[in-house]
């Protein structure tokens, strides 16, 4: 289909109720038609149509390639068919065939347009474009955790090796899949650990779906050397000559911040309480307190 082409020069005049005069002029060259107002006149004096009135117009004219520009004294009030509408606005005129003007221009019409009983004003309230979201301050948000199921999130402790001890494998894992795991030197013990003694520390999956590390025999590293630890992801563990680290699945954990994450200022969390075990939580380079 051969493309639409439109050559318009066109003066125009437009007398009011009142009798007040407007001057115009039309142009087009190709595509995009271009009317230019020396006032508002024509625009406000038989009342505003509304945006749903308009978009079929604008559809029609998106569909035959051509645009057309209403221009006023402050500049370029609204843009129908061809043009490429921003999507803040498609938000308020729910067309990508209509895209609004300077806001200078628009204010005459705005206020027109609240004056109208009926149907959807032609233009947005006076507020900057392209529209800004409101930012309410203070509020104060509930904390919350993860929801995802008990367990989740492959819990495991994982041996650490430096450089003079790696061979070059895959450091051996230990899932953390019943509700007490325990660790020592024992051959029962559920991780047999030579050189701890029998029964060193246990890890406990308690109702709160949190791992807690309780020691029984000498622990440091990021995790309280006299009493119960929550475990996040990254905390070590050090008991004799053997290292471990913890690790949970980010999406399962209920670290802080919760979903498993540290960092924030400088990598640096301050403490935070968990309302839901009543503990102040550090940083998980830290440990718990």
């Amino acid at each position: 289909m051969a493309e639409n082409r439109l050559d318009i020069d066109l003066d125009f005049s437009y007398t009011d109720g009142s009798g007040a005069v407007t001057n115009g002029r039309a142009k087009a060259a190709g595509t995009e038609v271009t009317v230019s107002l020396e006032g508002l006149a024509p625009l406000t004096g038989g009342g505003l149509p509304s945006l749903e009135e308009i978009k079929p117009l604008a559809e029609l004219l998106a569909r035959k390639g051509i645009s057309v520009t209403v221009a006023g004294p402050d500049g370029t009030i609204l843009s129908l068919g061809n043009v490429d509408s921003p999507a803040s606005q498609r938000l308020v005129t729910r067309s990508p065939h209509i895209k609004l003007g300077k806001l200078g221009s628009l204010l005459p019409l705005v206020r027109q347009g609240r004056r109208r009983p009926k149907g959807i004003p032609l233009l947005p309230p006076a507020t900057p474009l392209p529209l800004v979201p409101t930012v309410q301050r203070n509020i104060i948000r509930r904390i919350t955790t993860t929801h995802y199921a008990r367990g989740g999130g492959r819990p495991r402790l994982i041996f650490v090796q430096d450089a003079a001890t790696w061979t070059g494998q895959i450091p051996r894992e230990v899932a953390l899949s019943g509700e007490v795991t325990t660790i020592g030197g024992s051959p029962g013990s559920d991780v047999q650990l030579e050189g701890l003694e029998a029964l060193h520390a246990e890890i406990r999956h308690d109702e709160q779906d949190e791992y807690v590390l309780v020691p029984f025999g000498p622990v440091s590293g990021s995790v309280s050397r006299t009493g119960p630890s929550v475990l996040r992801t990254g905390a070590r563990i050090q008991m004799g000559q053997w290292c471990l680290a913890f690790f949970r699945e980010e999406f399962a954990d209920h670290g802080r911040p919760y979903g498993g994450r540290s960092g924030g200022e400088l990598a640096y969390e301050r403490p935070q309480l968990d309302p839901r075990t009543g503990t102040m939580e550090r940083d998980s380079s830290e440990g718990i307190s």
